[in-house]
């Protein structure tokens, strides 16, 4: 299936906060018979294609992975490390990559005689990397500061569910994806503006920068959601396979978020409803508030194991998504812009 490939590559691809670099190429190979793909100075990547006016609308997934990076080599050959957005206890026994001189596997070690009743306790101080070698060798491929990160082939799983790395959120890139296809063939009114934005782990810093370069009249944020069962976030109601997620609050404009439920209805794609009363915590909430103000929306894909490397997806949800943003866009005309706009 070319969606499962283009997912599984972007995936099992590298990419932490601040090398959003290192997934170009593929993003290029994937969207090059879309529209022309650049990037900017810090890695935001644009896939854009001409509408028929001059408004424009900007679909923004971002392209960064959660990461460690090398803060200690011991004497003993040993890695310490420093990490973002991930629970220590999701490491233990984990293979991973250091990206140093060359790349170089690792598996994360929890001290043997760490005590059982401690496990539910573990703190990444406890953790360190153990490639096989010795100091001198590691010392010689290895500085402080490196990049590392989760390694993990994606695994399929029934009912159409995958698990890898970095679902969080190259399964919203293989979204666009989808979108930019079903558009291949179609001159939307508006132009459109693919972004997968840079540093989203680290503060959103991609979309802000983004925002104010292309100006768009409305911006789409794309990414992951939790899972509402047994093992996710109890406090939601979001099942994987029944669809995207809308968001609703004060983060997204209240009438594009009408504008895309209406579509999703007239196309009977099935989605689901999330409120978010504050920060949502994603490229939507700088998308919102840059240039004097961006209508917005925020799509989100549910996921299990949010920021492990086992982070599951289902290949509907992807594909549904892809479909909604497409008539979405298809059907988007700029001479109502303005009424789609007024409270």
């Amino acid at each position: 299936m070319e969606d499962l490939d283009f997912l599984k590559k972007v995936c099992e691809a590298d990419a932490p906060s601040g090398r959003e670099d290192w997934l170009y190429s593929i993003i290029e190979d994937g969207f090059k018979e879309f529209g022309n793909i650049t990037m900017s100075k810090m890695n935001n990547i644009y896939i854009y294609k001409k509408g028929k006016s001059s408004s424009k609308i900007m679909i923004m997934a971002h392209a960064d992975e959660v990461f460690l990076m090398v803060n200690e080599i011991s004497k003993e050959g040993f890695l310490k490390f420093k990490a973002v957005g991930i629970d220590p206890k999701s490491l233990v026994s984990q293979e991973v990559v250091i990206h140093g001189k060359e790349r170089i596997k690792g598996i994360v070690a929890l001290k043997p005689e760490y005590e059982d009743k401690d496990r539910n306790k573990v703190k990444m101080e406890n953790l360190y990397i153990d490639t096989g070698y010795n100091f001198d060798k590691l010392n010689d491929l290895v500085n402080i500061g490196d990049y590392i990160t989760l390694k993990r082939n994606m695994i399929q799983l029934l009912n159409e569910n995958v698990c890898c790395k970095a679902i969080d959120n190259r399964a919203s890139i293989a979204a666009m994806h989808i979108c930019a296809a079903e558009l291949k063939n179609v001159t939307p009114d508006l132009d459109v503006y693919f972004v997968c934005s840079c540093q989203e782990e680290v503060g959103h810093r991609g979309a802000g920068m983004a925002s104010y370069e292309i100006k768009p009249d409305i911006g789409i944020a794309v990414d992951v959601t939790f899972d509402g069962g047994i093992f996710g976030d109890t406090d939601r109601e979001n099942k994987l396979g029944e669809g995207p997620v809308i968001c609703i609050g004060p983060n997204v404009h209240p009438k594009l978020k009408s504008r895309i439920i209406e579509t999703a209805d007239r196309h009977n794609i099935s989605y689901q409803v999330e409120v978010e009363p504050g920060n949502t915590g994603t490229d939507a909430w700088d998308i919102q508030t840059a240039v004097g103000g961006i209508p917005t929306l925020l799509i989100s894909i549910p996921i299990k194991y949010m920021h492990t490397s086992v982070e599951m997806v289902n290949l509907r949800d992807i594909r549904n998504t892809g479909r909604l943003l497409a008539r979405f866009i298809q059907e988007l005309k700029a001479n109502e812009l303005e009424g789609l706009f007024c409270f």
